[in-house]
């Protein structure tokens, strides 16, 4: 006996592969960027470093996966809460662009190794760009996410889309993420810091579980805390028809 996939799980389930493949993205790029990033003199080298095209071609995936995570539940979660569902596209949007901006900039220093020219020149305009990722990465993947929860988290919260705890934990979560985020932009700890990654904790685990969440269940349309919200406004409708 085969089952068909309705809609609504067939969206949850693509944005929860999307969710996972942001998630697993986010990691391999650093380690692909070390020597850009991380050494002044990097753009003074010979020849090319496969690492970074690596590290784009990563990253690149991280963007499209980013909005599909949006796009793939909009037609769902647009039903509860119409303005939160346009303001998630747009967040995730938003912080698809920053990473782009982010991957052009490497890319741009990757372009000038090797080509020769004027050492101090080359390097100070290797280290813009380098600061231009920097930036990037702080306004896009660390700060972005918050605003993606504020937006999904409280529709799935208050219609009961999934098990309340989840999106509690993201709702925990952004807030301190926003903290974190402009603490290091006013120099209070660096991006890459102690209290940084255990600031971001709790939004990483958010996006962890609900993208899990969704692939394995999807969303619960139709059980209680949504029949009861869905009974409310029948009964309302009636009297105002019956008045």
């Amino acid at each position: 006996m085969t089952t068909t996939m309705t809609p609504q799980r067939r969206a949850a389930l693509v944005s929860g592969i999307f969710y996972i493949a942001t998630f697993v993205f986010s990691f391999p790029a650093l380690a692909f960027y070390a020597g850009v990033v991380d050494d002044p003199n990097w753009v003074l080298g010979a020849g090319g470093d496969g690492g970074v095209l690596w590290g784009a071609f990563v990253e690149i995936l991280t963007a499209v996966s980013c909005i599909g995570t949006a796009v793939a539940v909009y037609p769902v979660i647009k039903r509860f809460g119409p303005a939160r569902a346009v303001g998630f596209i747009a967040s995730r949007t938003v912080e698809a662009l920053l990473i782009l901006t982010g991957v052009l900039a490497l890319l741009s220093v990757y372009t000038l190794r090797g080509h020769g020219g004027d050492a101090a020149t080359l390097t100070v305009t290797a280290s813009a760009l380098v600061a231009l990722k920097d930036w990037t990465f702080l306004l896009g993947p660390g700060l972005a996410p918050a605003v993606n929860a504020f937006c999904f988290a409280t529709i799935l919260r208050r219609h009961g889309l999934v098990p309340r705890i989840i999106p509690t934990i993201g709702l925990v979560g952004a807030p301190l993420l926003v903290v974190s985020s402009f603490t290091t932009m006013f120099g209070g700890w660096e991006q890459a810091s102690a209290p940084a990654f255990a600031m971001a904790l709790p939004i990483a685990a958010w996006e962890f579980a609900v993208g899990t969440y969704m692939i394995v269940r999807g969303f619960r349309i139709g059980e209680p805390a949504v029949a009861v919200a869905d009974t409310e406004r029948s009964v309302a409708a009636s009297a105002l028809v019956g008045a």
